[in-house]
């Protein structure tokens, strides 16, 4: 009757995500529509479309419905503009390539296949325009329904897994998400890919988590997720199991599915030398094809961002690390959170870990294949017992697969049987990562966007604004500043004003 009641609670807060997600999508676009009715836009380049260099486009200059036609293509600004065209031309030009392919791809195959009865209409570009949103708008609600399922499986509450997919759902980088730009792809990609990896189903997340570095340069950094998995199942093989051979396995498998994860950007930096470097004389080629590790991108982010480490720093830059600031925050204060009621199993990388939670860590990366696919990082209804001890055997399932365990606080946290502070881990060693280059390396009012798909940042919102140990007002000043966002963000990025 319990397993049956929480499954019917999971089915209910599922569906309450979905419909935050597509409401969410809904105003966005609402907003979009307003703003741009109201306001002129700032840069009003954004209709001009020179024909490919190749000549391959194709589509007549008549169309049906040139009003509409021209409203969807005066929509598509800033890095808008270089995905669509890339999806309508390919790479033409050295900077296009710092743009990944993931998302041109599967806009132009939706507007070849699913769109295409619209060319006549309204036109090729403003076809690959609608594409783009169609398809962002749709990976968004995906996005926000795998968050919902990781954070259940990893914080063992429902209601604070609903809470952290609501705020997903009205976070501040709202406008990018639907907009045609890589945010959303990614975000499906990785989030998709780790809850499919705490799942145990491995080759299925390494195949999302490598589309995550098709569709973002970043996604190269969720190979982590895979070497933090595979040094603790390789420690227990060697050092707990005794088992050399089966540790060696273990670290061959983790590193090839961490290459397959890098291959994608290492694919296309490849293809970049190809089309930029190759068959030119050595008085034509660009600066960067001649180095000893020629990569494209980083000369392209260097030489046309002004991308690098502090040179960011300026004093006229001090209202772009305003703008950061609240994310940033919000960042710096969710990895001291956590670090703080965990401090031992942060420090040894999860191998130490305080007596009370000693028997939880070590079933929290289980090294048994033969444990069945949900084997890996968490215990669930079916799993085997065998090969993980007496004490393991001896205890008692505080949860099934569907059955949670509340976390109201931090006091709690410690005593809560299905909660591991270890799997929080490498989420936080990614987020500390990622936002140390957002704030020292990039542009640092990217900073909003590029940290939006970090799962911890919605688990520790979640938990302020629910925590009886904090004043209320920290929840309602995250609500502002989602809120705040989203409308500043609607209304200066749609009318191609510089927003982050």
């Amino acid at each position: 009757m319990t397993g049956k009641s929480s499954g019917d609670l999971n089915h209910h807060h599922t569906h309450l995500v979905l419909k935050y997600a597509v409401v969410s999508r809904l105003i966005l676009v609402s907003l979009i529509l307003l703003w741009r009715s109201l306001l002129s836009p700032y840069d009003t380049s954004a209709s001009i479309n020179p024909s490919c260099l190749s000549g391959s486009e194709s589509g007549s200059d008549t169309v049906y419905f040139p009003r509409l036609a021209s409203a969807i293509e005066d929509s598509i600004v800033w890095d808008s503009v270089y995905f669509v065209r890339i999806a309508q031309c390919g790479y033409e030009y050295e900077q296009t390539y710092a743009f990944l392919p993931l998302l041109p791809i599967c806009i132009s195959l939706l507007s070849r296949t699913v769109f295409a009865p619209l060319i006549p209409f309204i036109g090729q570009r403003a076809v690959l325009g609608l594409s783009g949103y169609v398809l962002n708008n749709f990976a968004f609600v995906l996005a926000a329904f795998y968050l919902y399922r990781l954070s259940v499986i990893i914080l063992k509450d429902s209601e604070v897994a609903l809470r952290a997919s609501i705020l997903f759902c009205l976070n501040p980088a709202s406008i990018f998400y639907s907009s045609i730009y890589t945010e959303s792809m990614y975000a499906l990609c990785s989030i998709g890919g780790l809850y499919f990896l705490m799942r145990g189903l491995n080759n299925f997340a390494t195949l999302w988590l490598a589309l995550s570095g098709f569709a973002r340069s970043n996604g190269v950094l969720n190979a982590g997720y895979i070497c933090f998995q595979t040094m603790h199942r390789s420690y227990e093989a060697a050092f707990v199991r005794k088992h050399a051979c089966a540790a060696l396995l273990v670290l061959i498998s983790g590193a090839l599915r961490s290459l397959f994860i890098v291959f994608p950007f290492i694919a296309f930096q490849v293809y970049g030398y190809f089309n930029m470097c190759v068959g030119g004389t050595s008085d034509e080629m660009r600066p960067w094809c001649k180095a000893r590790l020629p990569l494209l991108y980083n000369y392209i982010q260097s030489h046309y961002w002004g991308v690098g480490f502090l040179r960011y720093f300026q004093v006229k830059q001090i209202p772009n690390f305003v703008l950061a600031s609240p994310i940033l925050s919000l960042a710096f204060c969710t990895i001291i959170h956590y670090v703080k009621l965990w401090p031992e199993v942060f420090v040894s990388l999860g191998f130490r870990v305080s007596s009370p939670n000693k028997e939880l860590a070590a079933s929290s990366i289980p090294l048994e294949r033969s444990a069945g696919p949900k084997s890996v990082g968490f215990p669930v209804e079916n799993r085997s017992d065998a090969g993980q001890g007496n004490s393991l055997r001896r205890r008692k399932p505080a949860v099934g697969e569907e059955n949670y365990v509340i976390q109201p606080s931090e006091d709690e946290a410690t005593e809560n049987p299905g909660f591991k502070p270890v799997t929080i881990v490498p989420f936080i060693l990614h987020l500390v990562f990622m936002a140390a280059t957002a704030f020292f390396v990039m542009h640092v009012q990217v900073s909003t966007r590029f940290l939006s798909a970090s799962p911890p940042l919605y688990w520790f919102g979640s938990y302020v604004m629910a925590s009886h140990c904090l004043s209320k007002r920290w929840g309602y000043i995250i609500w502002t500043y989602c809120a705040a966002y989203i409308l500043l963000g609607s209304l200066l990025f749609s009318n191609f004003y510089p927003f982050t």
